[in-house]
Order: structure tokens, then C-alpha cells, then sequence
């Protein structure tokens, strides 16, 4: 593996200053509908905020390839108005109350126009695409979505239920993954990269997106509301088995297997308590498997950018994974 010295975060923020900018306009421009209530949601969702990790890896991408033009900006808007759509059917699918620390959208303006205006965003994000008149592109999106939505459905189908590890898998892949490896593969394709540089990319990408979204499900059952921004167990709570979790019950007595089984069946921490979970985890090391198999997720997403020539852009993207791993929310 390349021997590059990784790049600290403030200063892949100073790589990116201009275009990140850049994409908040575009965000902001390409929110606007004729419709008061479409204008309101989208702004309030992007004031929201959000580590714009993405877009961030779709001009790193294509910045690997020196990649000049403005398509990077734009796509890189694309990638986030997509993440954004999700994040406002997830919320209403899952009856969230709070989303980044703030009530969810769907609290504010109701479900109905709250889907509504996710698919909006959806027709919206296609519709700026389009514009690069790149069809490859498009069939990477196009995929992309269906993936996402597909893993919505097998979501709900598994709600309440206990599921093994593989499909656990599959789900993150479609639910975070897929879009982290599409964000890659477009700069990639922006760049004018080779088949295989657009595999290796996806294939970052990927290792990357599964990294971040176990971190995120031991995270939801160990921080602090406060800095979750969200209620802590919020997983099972709406009936989500994540990998610690399924490690725990691979291993743990009837006893305590029922104990999680009437959380998920339940919806609610009734006679069993959030410390009671916890100390199941922690007394079948189930937390510090699941961050273990991030940081093999993470070493991975580094070996697949390994053979691209050192650079500032891929000292950045060896730097990501660490990043992703050593979060706090």
C-alpha cells in the first residue's frame, strides 16, 4: 500500500472550500419551486446542515483526475438533493420526531407534503443530471435509486424481526453504501476514469459507505441524545436489528434474547432498559465487534485507491476513512 502521509480534515476543507460553497447555492437554487411549500422544505432540510461527506467524495473523485469543468458542482448538488429525498421518506416511514437535532420536516408540515416534496427532489435531482447529457451517468443514478428504494421496502418487510448478518449487509449497502460507491463512480466518470479506475472507485466507495453506516448504528446505541441530535437506541426502538445487535444474539442466553425480542416487538424500551441492552453488547463484546468490522471496512476502502498515483486528492481520500471511523456522531 502507498506509503502517502493522510491528510488532516481541516485541510481537505481547505481543498474543497470553494466548490462545498458552491454546492450549498446550487443546493439553495435548485430547491426552489413555484410551489411556497416545496421552497420552504427543501430550505429548511438544507439549513439543516449535514457533513456533506457525498458530495465532499464526488469532487475528490474527480479531482483525482483533475477533472476541470462544472459538472462536479453540479452532480455533486445531485448527490446530496438524492441523500436529502431519502432522509425525508425515512423519517416519515420511521414516524421520526427529531431530525439533526431539529423537529423532522414531517413534524413541521405533515406526511403528506413531506412525500410529496421528497419526490420532488428526487424528480429534481434527475432533472439537473440530465443536463450533463451523460447517459452512463444517468444509469448509474438510475441504479442508484432503485437499490435505495428497494432497500426501503426489505427494511419495512424485516421490521421487528431477527435477521442475520448477510441481509443485515445487504441493507447497508443499499441504504448508505450504494450511494457513498455512486458518488465516487460519478467524478470517476466525470474524470474520463478507466473501467477498472471506476471499479477501484466504487469499490472505495462502497468500503467507505459500509464503514460509516455500522459506525453510525453503534453510535445510535452508545452517544448522547444530545449529540445524536436524535433519541439514542432510535434503531430498535422502530424494530432495526444492526450488527451488533445480531452479534449479541448469536451468543447471549433465552433470557436476554427475550429482552431484545420485546424491545423490537414492542417498539419501546417496556420493563427492559436501554442500560440493560448495553450491557448485553458490551458483555458479549458486540459494540467493539461491530467497530471492528468498520475498521476492516475502512483499512479496505484505502487498499482500492492504493495504486492511483500519490497526490493532495488522494492523501484526502485515505484520510475519509479514519475520519469515518473515529467520529462521535
Amino acid at each position: 500500500m502507498s506509503t502517502t502521509t493522510a491528510i488532516n480534515g481541516k485541510e481537505i476543507f481547505d481543498l474543497l472550500r470553494d466548490d462545498l460553497a458552491a454546492i450549498e447555492e446550487e443546493f439553495g437554487r435548485d430547491t426552489v419551486s413555484k410551489v411556497s411549500a416545496i421552497t420552504e422544505i427543501g430550505e429548511y432540510l438544507r439549513a439543516g446542515g449535514g457533513k456533506r461527506i457525498r458530495p465532499a467524495l464526488l469532487l475528490l473523485s474527480a479531482k483525482l483526475f483533475n477533472y476541470k469543468g462544472t459538472g462536479a458542482v453540479k452532480l455533486a448538488s445531485v448527490v446530496e438533493i438524492i441523500h436529502t429525498a431519502t432522509l425525508v421518506h425515512d423519517d416519515i416511514i420511521d414516524e421520526a420526531q427529531i431530525r439533526r437535532g431539529r423537529p423532522a420536516a414531517n413534524t413541521k408540515w405533515g406526511n403528506a407534503k413531506c412525500v410529496l416534496a421528497g419526490d420532488w427532489l428526487y424528480m429534481q435531482a434527475f432533472r439537473i443530471a440530465v443536463q450533463e447529457r451523460n447517459f452512463r451517468i444517468l444509469d448509474v443514478l438510475i441504479d442508484l435509486t432503485q437499490q435505495m428504494v428497494e432497500g426501503e421496502l426489505l427494511q419495512m418487510e424485516k421490521l421487528g424481526k431477527l435477521i442475520s448478518l448477510q441481509e443485515h449487509l445487504d441493507l447497508i449497502y443499499r441504504k448508505t453504501a450504494c450511494l457513498f460507491s455512486v458518488s465516487m463512480r460519478i467524478g470517476g466518470i466525470l474524470g474520463g476514469a478507466t473501467t477498472e479506475q471506476e471499479q477501484q472507485l466504487g469499490q472505495y466507495g462502497h468500503d467507505l459507505g459500509m464503514a460509516f453506516q455500522i459506525v453510525d448504528d453503534v453510535l445510535d446505541l452508545t452517544a448522547s441524545e444530545s449529540v445524536l441530535g436524535k433519541p439514542v437506541a432510535s434503531d430498535l426502538r422502530e424494530g432495526k436489528v444492526t450488527m451488533a445487535v445480531i452479534h449479541a444474539l448469536e451468543r447471549c442466553t433465552p433470557l436476554e434474547r427475550k429482552q431484545i425480542e420485546t424491545i423490537l416487538r414492542d417498539r419501546a424500551f417496556n420493563g427492559v432498559a436501554h442500560a440493560d441492552i448495553l450491557a448485553i453488547l458490551n458483555r458479549y463484546g458486540s459494540l467493539e465487534y461491530a467497530s471492528k468490522e468498520a475498521t476492516g471496512y475502512a483499512e479496505s476502502a484505502r487498499k482500492a485507491i492504493c495504486t492511483f498515483p500519490d497526490s493532495e486528492i488522494k492523501r484526502a481520500l485515505l484520510w475519509a476513512p479514519e475520519f469515518v471511523v473515529a467520529r462521535e456522531k
